[in-house]
């Protein structure tokens, strides 16, 4: 492995080794080139999550999202969150989640529940 390998302390120090994982994309792994790029990626990851975290999704964006995905209509819902009021009350987030539908959505469309415990956002009443 080169000497020129050190940690990211810095925004430009991120972007330098950003260039360089885009230089060394694609070698392969236990060959010089991949063993430093398997290296940037660890150093990357590690200033990423300390500098630039990236929240978890809200639970009905990550709802929403999972049945675009998945081309699920609100009907669908209905076995995991219950009647189709409640459904839309939980889509429009006038109703949180209750312990039970956050099991039925995990099970059924596996999502996090780590996500789907977080507070919703509450759209802002005029």
């Amino acid at each position: 492995m080169t000497a020129d390998l050190k940690p990211i302390r810095n925004e430009a120090d991120y972007d330098a080794a950003l260039e360089e994982v885009g230089r060394l994309w694609g070698a392969k792994s236990g060959t010089p080139d991949g063993d430093k790029l398997d290296v940037l990626a660890t150093l990357i990851d590690a200033y990423e999550a300390k500098h630039h975290p990236i929240d978890p999704p809200d639970p009905v964006e990550a709802i929403r999202f999972r049945m675009e995905q998945q081309g699920l209509t609100r009907k669908d819902l209905e076995p995991m969150i219950g009647p189709r009021n409640r459904v839309a009350d939980v889509l429009n987030r006038k109703r949180g989640l209750s312990i039970d539908m956050i099991r039925q959505l995990h099970d059924g469309l596996g999502i996090s529940a780590e996500v789907l415990i977080r507070p919703s956002r509450m759209d802002k009443v005029a």
